[in-house]
């Protein structure tokens, strides 16, 4: 029998796959609506699905995602155990990124999924999911550090995508990747960070 978590996350992924909330539906093969524990502490939140992600309907499948299955492992943290998801549920042409009406339209499934896990963590991967949650803050000024918002700590890196362009975003991601448990389990206190109107209006929903 299915818990109330379960239950709940199974209505969000009916209504991703039949969501026509934006353009993207029209190109894409599969709607990818996350996948990951229903209790999970920590959840990730990538841009969008790509290549592999859309013709399989899973998150992180392809060469980004072996990336995040490797980091997960050697900190000892089990994919089965996080929830992984992404700020848009249908593969944007060619991987571009978002555009913001496609966000807007996406952003209720996302803050349902928050409301129904309820994670300790959220992970943002990269720029546009950072956006979601600490709004005009750079990537490269936030990555590596656990931000105290609302009731939950945000605790930004780059995409693993980024980090397979890039040798030195990639030993930056590992570095700050080893961070991640250390959060979890207290060891390393958040900061304290103040957010605009906006944001404080938007954690609200999240």
């Amino acid at each position: 029998m299915k818990s109330k978590k379960e239950e709940l996350l199974d209505q969000i992924d009916r209504a991703v796959k039949t969501c026509h909330g934006c353009r993207l539906w029209r190109t894409a093969n599969h709607a990818v609506p996350g996948e990951g524990s229903p209790g999970a502490t920590i959840m990730f939140v990538g841009e969008g699905p790509g290549y592999n992600e859309d013709k399989l309907g899973r998150p992180f499948v392809g060469r980004a995602g072996d990336l995040l299955d490797r980091l997960l492992s050697r900190n000892e943290i089990r994919r089965e155990e996080v929830f992984i998801t992404n700020v848009v549920k249908h593969r944007p042409p060619e991987n571009r990124a978002p555009m913001k009406d496609e966000v807007r339209a996406c952003l209720p499934f996302l803050i349902q999924q928050i409301k129904v896990i309820n994670p300790k963590v959220i992970v943002p991967l990269g720029r546009s999911a950072l956006d979601i949650f600490l709004k005009d803050k750079l990537i490269g000024e936030m990555h590596g550090r656990g931000f105290k918002v609302g009731n939950r700590i945000v605790f930004p890196l780059y995409h693993p995508a980024a980090a397979l362009r890039s040798p030195a975003v990639l030993r930056i991601l590992e570095h700050d990747f080893r961070s991640l448990p250390k959060i979890i389990r207290g060891e390393l206190a958040p900061v304290e960070i103040e957010v605009t109107n906006g944001d404080k209006n938007q954690m609200k929903l999240i």
